[in-house]
């Protein structure tokens, strides 16, 4: 192929990249391994994991995943399917892809939803970059985002956006509901600010004052950003239907769909938008439309190809549709139904609140936050966080998120989180076994 092309070497191929980023090899990896071979180091890693009981969020959840979601997921024609350029031959990928799209776009109470984005961080940056777009009466390029938006969201939408120009500017929070403080925005009236960010619920757990902080950015000129939890959707007022006229953009994570924990990922974004501003949405978006027979047919629509091959022209150059978990998440939602996800979502405000009441009958423990929380709380420990998740995790449970590193100034803090898959027992089993922990660390 080299030969026919013209090209010397492989190293010709990639002469655009500067010799002092060329890494000559690879210290450490190991030799390769045959099939078998990985799939009994892959067993055997796994198993060393148990089964512990898990009381973590953060961003990534574990909800129950029906059978039929990765039976269907991992069919060869849907497994194995990519790039939807070519529609007569994609007509069932692209109908996944938009059923997906239709569902988001309920969910949020949006016009228009794209096909998917990596993940929720990248996301949200992908919508602090569109904001600006969007946003043609704004010059400034800054973004208000509260600190009681994801940590890593927030690492993650800073190191993707700075290239770029734009000024992320935290705003604080109240340290006694654990929300922003419409107030706070007070010192921002009158300038230009491109667009506010506002996460439902936000990081700890806790439900934001949406229609005020809309209704701020609305009358300040800014663009409306919602990060929002879908599976909360079922409960909660839709983005759509913020303030007076809604939120612009809504992004967030779709894992919490037929998506496992998986180590870490891979997840699934999702993004969705009022129809003005969808030129400036990244990522694929498909269309419904009928043939010349009057037959019903699926096309990627509203974006040139160039929004996805050629890097110069994008509008983003995060292109890569995570079409095999938007399938599953898809498949998710189809078998739940509306009921179902209002069953699941109602399920887990139950389950944290079980879990919050047991813990905080631990001597040594008390909620940080007062007021409504889904999903997830913040508890207040007399000691440090750290030591205590470890002694849980030597008896197989997985105790929660240590907020030391990114909220030093709450002390001894600790995020735990309930879903649908934890029982009365398995929350009994967490507060004893804290309680004998914390009482041993107390008598030592």
């Amino acid at each position: 192929m080299l030969d026919h092309i013209g090209v010397e070497g492989i190293d010709q191929l990639f002469d655009e990249i500067p010799k002092e980023l060329r890494v000559d090899s690879l210290p450490g990896v190991p030799a390769g391994m045959s099939e078998m071979e990985v799939a009994r180091m892959a067993t055997a890693r796994g198993a060393s994991d148990g089964r512990p009981l898990n009381f973590i969020g953060a961003g990534a959840y574990e909800h129950h995943i029906p059978a039929p979601v990765w039976a269907l997921t991992t069919r060869g024609e849907i497994y194995s399917s990519y790039t939807p350029y070519q529609a007569e031959a994609s007509q069932g990928t692209l109908q996944i892809m938009y059923e997906f799209q239709s569902m988001i776009a309920g969910l949020t109470a949006m016009e228009i939803s794209n096909a998917s984005l990596y993940d929720g961080a990248s996301a949200l940056a992908e919508a602090c970059l569109m904001a600006v777009r969007a946003n043609r009466r704004s010059k400034s390029t800054r973004i208000l985002v509260p600190c009681t938006v994801n940590p890593t969201w927030r690492r993650v939408a800073g190191v993707i956006t700075e290239g770029q120009g734009l000024v992320l500017e935290e705003l604080p929070y109240c340290t006694e509901h654990g929300t922003t403080v419409p107030e706070a925005l007070a010192r921002y009236t009158g300038e230009d600010i491109t667009a506010l960010v506002i996460q439902q619920p936000n990081f700890f757990g806790q439900l934001e004052d949406v229609d005020a902080l809309s209704r701020w950015a609305r009358a300040n000129g800014a663009l409306i950003i919602a990060a929002v939890n879908p599976v909360a959707l079922a409960l909660l007022v839709p983005p759509g239907e913020w303030g007076d006229v809604g939120a612009d953009i809504a992004c967030g994570e779709a894992q919490p769909f037929g998506v496992p924990l998986s180590s870490g990922g891979p997840y699934v974004g999702f993004m969705a938008t009022r129809s003005e501003h969808v030129r400036q949405m990244p990522g694929r978006i498909v269309g419904r439309t009928v043939d010349l027979e009057g037959k019903p047919g699926f096309t990627l629509t509203l974006q040139a190809r160039e929004q996805h091959i050629r890097r110069g022209k994008a509008t983003s150059n995060i292109c890569t549709n995570q079409g095999l978990l938007m399938t599953a998440a898809t498949i998710h939602l189809a078998l739940l139904g509306p009921v179902g996800l209002e069953r699941v979502a109602s399920a887990c405000v139950a389950r944290t609140r079980e879990l919050v009441t047991a813990l905080c009958a631990v001597p040594g423990v008390r909620a940080a936050f007062a007021g409504p929380r889904f999903h997830e709380a913040v508890l207040l420990l007399e000691r440090p966080v750290a030591p205590v998740l470890e002694a849980l995790a030597a008896e197989g449970i997985i105790g929660g998120h240590d907020l030391a590193r990114d909220y030093p100034e709450l002390g001894p803090a600790l995020l735990v989180c309930a879903t649908e898959t934890r029982t009365s027992a398995d929350i009994a089993a967490y507060a004893g076994t804290l309680a004998r922990l914390l009482g041993r660390a107390a008598a030592a």
